[in-house]
């Protein structure tokens, strides 16, 4: 079935060559072929485009003017199919990721930086917010992923997994004498506790496993970062609740030291998601195929 845009193809040939036979060999068609397309096109215009001559075929003054027409928008087509190879190629295309600043500095930035290196001509844009913050963003459109938190329950969301984190509790020099040997947690509740805000869903879930124990955490200090936690944690204003993982550098340098809880806190994840009815871009796939592959790896 010979399309609108074949005709204005076969068109455009003939109109390159001035010739149906010429035409019809570049587009691997028979003379008689081209001739009945030109034919249903003048026919569907009802205007003639081509002036038939001993020479070949000349377009007519109507012929000129559609002839303008149709390579702006052939050639605009042929860029856009460039521009799809290109995407194809991961030589082109923008990544909209929403992350927390936390988990961006700690976890995200050495995937950004090794696919950057791979692929130079892909831009990104971050979007920085707590986890339903970007779960909202996901659902208007703003984001193609977020890497965030979990556990998030909504069914519209593809979730995976990356990784594995430790919520835990640390402390500075001021309280040495108070954890040299395994506490209860109901011990550590005892002082004053540093923590994220109720919008997190790290706070949350630690919220849920004290309430399970039925014990209530009644912090003296609500903040809005995690780096912030290990700040005021280290001019001990009190016990820090953090992710271990994204506190290492403290702990490892002794500038903080982890409680040893007889019961420790039970692990929870941080992961990709975005949204199951929305296909992400060639870009966006091998941008999550990375990171999948990377931790597993690790």
């Amino acid at each position: 079935m010979v399309t609108k845009l074949d005709l204005y193809r076969i068109f455009y040939e003939v109109s390159q060559h001035n010739s149906f036979s010429k035409a019809a060999k570049s587009l691997y068609l028979t003379q008689p072929a081209v001739s009945q397309s030109i034919s249903l096109l003048e026919d569907e215009l009802s205007i003639r485009l081509f002036n038939r001559t001993p020479q070949g075929v000349a377009l007519t003054e109507e012929g000129k003017h559609l002839y303008e027409y149709v390579d702006s928008a052939l050639n605009l087509l042929d860029s856009g199919e460039k521009k799809m190879e290109e995407f194809k190629l991961l030589k082109g295309g923008k990544i909209a990721i929403g992350v927390g600043d936390t988990i961006s500095r700690y976890f995200l930035l050495p995937f950004l930086e090794n696919f950057h290196h791979k692929y130079p001509d892909i831009s990104f844009k971050l979007l920085n917010g707590t986890t339903s913050e970007l779960v909202d963003s996901l659902k208007q459109g703003k984001i193609d992923i977020a890497i965030c938190n979990f556990p998030i329950e909504d069914e519209k969301l593809e979730k995976i997994t990356c990784a594995d984190i430790q919520d835990t509790f640390v402390y500075g020099e001021h309280y040495n004498h108070l954890f040299q040997d395994t506490v209860s947690i109901e011990n550590v509740l005892k002082h004053p506790i540093i923590c994220l805000d109720q919008d997190s869903i790290s706070r949350r879930f630690v919220d849920q496993y004290l309430k399970e124990k039925g014990l209530i955490l009644e912090p003296e200090f609500e903040l809005g970062s995690h780096d912030l936690l290990l700040d005021f944690a280290k001019i001990n204003l009190g016990i820090a609740c953090v992710t271990k993982e994204f506190s290492s550098s403290y702990i490892n340098q002794g500038i903080l030291k982890e409680i040893n809880l007889i019961e420790k806190i039970p692990k929870r994840s941080i992961g990709i998601c975005y949204l199951k009815s929305v296909s992400l871009s060639i870009a966006s796939q091998k941008f999550v195929k990375t990171i999948i592959s990377d931790t597993n790896t690790n």
